[in-house]
């Protein structure tokens, strides 16, 4: 078969620098035992990461009884990335330094309704704009988006809740506008390779992610991979059928976790319980985001209706939350996205109680169930971990 040595180094490095990355400090004895690498061959890369500008030495460690090793840190100021979440209610930029941070960020409506040909345009006038903000424009490695799927190999997308957008050549088009390389990936595993690079060690470990925007998606870190599935849409729990005569859903089927737990359906279902039109409520439309967001507060604060409303989204949530566990047996499952705050308790604590008394290993161990690490903008900055991760990580696959 042969060894392709330089794809070799590369594979090699990028573990290094991973491990640098989610620790916080490391030596160069430590590295060897994470990765299982020789001392010299660790002694070599750290040496060209540091040439490079990637990591930097901060001090010594503590003795283990001889001379102190030196502590190896990431050098988070050496590169930036931007990331781009489009939703259809609104679209959010952000710059992020190599260790995930925010450095600028700005947001503005998605004009979803004046075609993508205008839409696109108005994007890269927004990319160029908060480049030229950036700590270090000339540093940029490229652009990240995240978009609602389905995404095809060659970066078109068509997504259900944008009206016009059949097949749009969205990453070749930024890439022209912006003269930035341009990867591009499902919003909700773009948030979940985003709340990996972030998190460090605390999200080192394979872990399932929810993710709760316009719609409801999912992402997968099996075996330190992200894992897509045959067709790339592997894990779309939005789309687990937890009530089979309940809501029909734009996908085809009946009762999905999505017609009980997106936004637009926590909205219409509590205007309805008040009698109220519940069907004024679109998904994607300003205003559904705000009274979602109204509902959310007011779950909070302990209105009665608004609490049944997000009690039951949180049973639903919890069914399909078990059905996900039983099949894919990981030891963390996250929520995350501009939906789940002001709520992410309540679904946490529903979805606790669900997984641990009714997944099939609860006798073995204990799932552990967590709010998103990296907050409100998981789209946006996953989609600047998505140029971090093809430049540094390879490792992550099919970034």
């Amino acid at each position: 078969m042969g060894t392709n040595l330089a794809w070799l180094g590369g594979l090699n490095q990028s573990r290094v620098l991973d491990a640098v990355r989610s620790a916080d400090g490391i030596s160069r004895v430590e590295l060897a035992e994470q990765t299982g690498l020789t001392a010299q061959t660790v002694s070599n890369i750290v040496r060209r990461l540091l040439e490079g500008g990637l990591v930097r030495e901060d001090g010594r460690a503590t003795s283990r009884g001889g001379k102190r090793a030196t502590v190896l840190r990431l050098n988070a100021d050496a590169y930036y990335a931007v990331g781009m979440h489009i939703d259809p209610a609104s679209t959010t930029l952000v710059v992020t330094d190599l260790a995930g941070h925010v450095v600028a960020r700005t947001r503005r409506r998605t004009p979803s309704a004046q075609g993508p040909g205008r839409v696109i345009d108005a994007l890269c006038r927004s990319v160029r704009a908060i480049v030229e903000e950036a700590p270090a424009p000339d540093r940029i490695l490229g652009l990240g988006v995240a978009t609602p799927g389905p995404i095809d190999t060659s970066g078109a997308v068509t997504p259900p809740h944008l009206p016009g957008w059949r097949s749009v050549p969205l990453r070749e088009a930024l890439e022209e506008g912006t003269g930035l390389t341009t990867v591009l990936d499902n919003d909700a595993t773009a948030a979940t390779i985003g709340e990996r690079w972030a998190g460090g060690e605390r999200r080192a470990a394979d872990m399932a992610f929810v993710y709760v925007g316009t719609g409801v998606g999912g992402g997968l870190i099996l075996g330190g991979r992200v894992y897509r599935g045959g067709s790339g849409n592997a894990a779309e729990i939005g789309h687990v059928v937890v009530e089979p005569r309940g809501p029909e859903c734009p996908c085809g089927n009946r009762g999905c976790l999505e017609t009980y737990l997106a936004p637009h359906a926590v909205a219409a279902e509590a205007a309805r319980r008040r009698g109220e039109d519940g069907h004024a409520y679109e998904r994607g439309e300003a205003r559904t985001v705000a009274a979602y967001r109204r509902v959310c507060r007011e779950a909070r604060s302990g209105d009665p209706v608004a609490l049944d409303v997000i009690a039951e989204a949180g049973r639903r949530l919890g069914d399909a939350g078990t059905a996900l566990l039983n099949i894919i047996d990981v030891p963390l499952l996250v929520l995350g996205g501009w939906g789940v705050p002001h709520v992410g308790g309540l679904y946490r604590d529903a979805l606790t109680e669900a997984v641990s008394g009714r997944t099939l290993a609860r006798g073995v161990r204990r799932v552990r169930v967590e709010t998103s690490l990296i907050g409100e903008d998981a789209g946006a900055i996953g989609a600047a971990s998505l140029v971090l991760y093809s430049s540094y990580s390879p490792t992550v696959g099919g970034v």
